[in-house]
């Protein structure tokens, strides 16, 4: 008899885990898990280091120290208009994914339905199961990876609780636009649904794309979760510092899983991040900036070599196609990636219910830009150098 679980059974280590592990046994650069290899603003790391010698090292209270759920009030209103009360509708969150699994945990009974865009950020799936909910994935697909809105409408039921939205969307790099968000939103409205969305890379738009909450159009502020956090934007990602906001109801329900998950954390942290967020949205958009040139960059490497490769429009991360190239699938190409060229991707088709379905990810796979160009340069030149033919 196996010790573990049913509900754990089976999902072993994450692709994330297994790449990097072979990043570093063969040495190769890990264009595969989604870190930068800088560090934040001073502005961010200084507070924290001041948080530190000034004593704030014991628990922080269970939503969050006042002053970061205050700031995260004030950014939803400077950017979007959105006004929310820092007590009642924004908790602080040990990074978006504690987020999502409270998200879930706190509103999904076992039975019921979640719509969830293909491919998926594997934590969904993860905490949807955990949940004892059952998923409904809508498939974005290559070339343009657009949500197509008769699926969505086919997808929900009467048994439907929420939709889980992520844009900009990893791993396609995809910004809904305005079409795309007001047929969620209609679906939603229509069907009276939830609308869980998470929006961590919402700084990280290229080419002038906006970033729209979808709480911010008719009839959804009432019906939507928002989720973000500050290590992406800032480039803090070991810190694990998100936070939720919506409805007072959605955010208690929420608060009410999260406080049997880690109830708290980082408290020198939360009060630095609430200063990088009062600064103002210099640096993340420099870094956006950054990362447009850096992913220019990357795509042009990944096309001399071969490489089908579709333009993101925000994230970090690019998606190649490798049938071209004679592959049976992306995960083939990516185990045999780092002893060919000495670089490491991550295969799409774990995102997938079924890579093999029409338009499904079977061959796809992720690049993640958000590098040193030099890096970027160094991988783009060992891919360049090497068989990638299967």
């Amino acid at each position: 008899m196996s010790p573990a679980a049913r509900r754990v059974a089976g999902m072993g280590t994450t692709i994330f885990a297994e790449m990097s592990a072979l990043a570093v046994r063969t040495g190769a650069v890990n264009l595969g898990q989604g870190f930068p290899d800088t560090d934040g603003p001073p502005v961010i790391l200084d507070a924290a280091v001041a948080a530190l010698r000034g004593g704030a090292n014991q628990y922080a209270p269970g939503p969050g120290v006042p002053a970061l759920r205050q700031a995260i009030a004030r950014h939803q209103q400077r950017r979007y208009g959105i006004e929310l009360d820092p007590d009642r509708e924004v908790v602080v969150t040990t990074g978006c994914t504690e987020a999502i699994a409270g998200a879930l945990l706190g509103l999904v009974d076992p039975g019921d339905e979640v719509v969830v865009l293909e491919p998926y950020y594997d934590s969904y799936t993860a905490m949807i199961d955990f949940a004892g909910g059952v998923r409904r994935p809508v498939t974005l697909r290559a070339p343009d990876f657009r949500l197509d809105p008769a699926e969505l409408e086919a997808a929900v039921s009467d048994r439907t609780k929420l939709i889980l939205l992520n844009t900009p969307h990893n791993p396609t790099g995809r910004v809904l636009d305005a079409d795309e968000l007001a047929a969620v939103a209609r679906v939603a409205t229509a069907h009276d649904v939830l609308v869980v969305t998470d929006e961590v890379y919402e700084h990280l738009t290229f080419d002038g794309r906006p970033h729209v909450p979808i709480s911010t159009l008719p009839g959804m502020a009432e019906r939507t979760l928002t989720l973000s956090s500050a290590g992406k934007s800032w480039s803090v990602t070991g810190w694990k510092v998100g936070w939720a906001s919506g409805p007072a109801e959605l955010v208690a329900a929420l608060t009410a899983a999260k406080q049997w998950l880690t109830f708290t954390s980082g408290a020198p942290l939360q009060p630095a991040v609430a200063a990088a967020l009062d600064a103002g949205d210099d640096f993340p958009a420099g870094l956006a900036r950054d990362l447009q040139a850096q992913r220019d960059q990357l795509v042009a490497g990944l096309r001399a070599a071969g490489l089908t490769t579709y333009v993101p429009e925000g994230t970090y991360f690019a998606t190649t196609d490798v049938s071209g190239l004679g592959w049976a699938s992306g995960g083939d190409f990516c185990r045999a990636l780092p002893e060919r060229a000495g670089v490491v991707a991550i295969p799409s088709e774990v995102f997938y219910d079924d890579p093999d379905a029409p338009g499904s990810g079977r061959h796809l796979v992720r690049w993640a830009f958000c590098k040193r160009p030099e890096v970027i340069a160094e991988a783009v030149r060992r891919l360049g150098a090497a068989d990638l033919s299967a």
